[in-house]
């Protein structure tokens, strides 16, 4: 009976798998569409307001406007509170900025940009805190690379440590989370010379970048210390949020990806963090909402990797690949 059921069994894993790759990752890219994505119209007091408060009255259900002066919009942009400006006047004057999100900063371009033709005649684009192309894949490329660099270097600590049947004690773990966030950021770091020698890497991106990968290190390693290989199954696919949700404006996500996924995924804290950062705009809130939040993931981490063990097997059981505490008899 048991021969039978195996091949269907094996087939049902493999639907399972099917359905949670297609729901991480390409069924959030099928689903790409406006949503109430925040632009800003900016205009003085007088005729041109009518014309912003027109404008705006016409958005439908794909923007989201902000009627503003220039000064005020162009503040909203600094923040990250809208992801691109119409500025009323002979031409209108479409501004977005390097430092927001580039997916959703390109669809906010081209919407202005057609409301400015609309109002006849040309439209000039204008681009403050411009970024480069390493510049806008960084962010999340770093993300990304951090994860699965401190994941590498728990699984490996983890198996070596099993194959040795050796239990790596609390100071060994500690020494792991630490060096590698050190060597994982030195690597970063290299990337970000390779890739463009004009991105900044002073004190301010460096230690977010540490905070980044000691975050990620110590989460994976304490989910490594309770439940050893079995862990993986959860950290690894993780990852492919990165791409396909993290690095997408919210706004831009099906409501339930926008819940489900984006809502908690730590790649975002870090990839938007890092991108104000690098882009010349490290007063804008997500800085200091990723260092709060990853530096919330760095403690928790810390915290499993401190608690002791309820029983001299426990670390034993959780390294154990097949879940088993193997005995020796003398």
């Amino acid at each position: 009976m048991a021969d039978r059921m195996l091949p269907v069994a094996a087939a049902l894993a493999g639907a399972v798998i099917a359905v949670v790759l297609g729901f991480l990752t390409f069924g959030a890219q099928a689903t790409v569409a406006p949503d109430r994505l925040p632009v800003a119209v900016a205009a003085p007091d007088g005729p041109p307001r009518a014309m912003a408060e027109r404008i705006a009255a016409q958005g439908g259900d794909q923007l989201a406007w902000r009627i503003a002066t220039p000064e005020q919009a162009r503040q909203l942009l600094e923040d990250k509170a809208v992801y691109g400006v119409l500025e009323l006047g002979q031409p209108p004057v479409v501004v977005v900025s390097g430092a927001v999100n580039p997916v959703g900063t390109q669809v906010a371009q081209q919407a202005l940009t057609g409301v400015a033709q609309a109002l006849g005649g040309g439209a000039q684009v204008q681009t403050v805190h411009p970024a480069s192309v390493a510049g806008r894949t960084a962010p999340l490329a770093f993300s990304t690379l951090a994860w699965i660099g401190c994941l590498a270097g728990g699984a490996v600590l983890v198996l070596v440590s099993t194959r040795r049947a050796h239990r790596p004690g609390t100071g060994t773990r500690l020494t792991q989370v630490a060096v590698t966030s050190v060597l994982v950021t030195g690597v970063l770091a290299g990337f970000a010379k390779l890739w463009d020698s004009s991105l900044p890497m002073g004190w301010d991106v460096l230690g977010f970048l540490l905070l980044t990968t000691a975050a990620f290190a110590a989460l994976q390693t304490g989910l490594l210390r309770l439940l050893g290989v079995r862990a993986m199954a959860v950290l690894g696919p993780l990852y492919l949020l990165a791409p396909a949700v993290a690095g997408q404006a919210p706004e831009l996500l099906h409501e339930g990806y926008r819940w489900l996924l984006w809502s908690w995924t730590p790649f975002r804290f870090s990839t938007e963090g890092l991108r104000s950062l690098l882009q010349g705009t490290p007063g804008a809130p997500d800085v200091a909402t990723g260092i709060w939040v990853l530096g919330g993931l760095l403690t928790a981490g810390l915290v499993v990797l401190l608690w002791p063990a309820r029983s001299a097997g426990e670390e034993a059981e959780a390294d154990a690949p097949d879940g088993v505490v193997h005995v020796g008899v003398h």
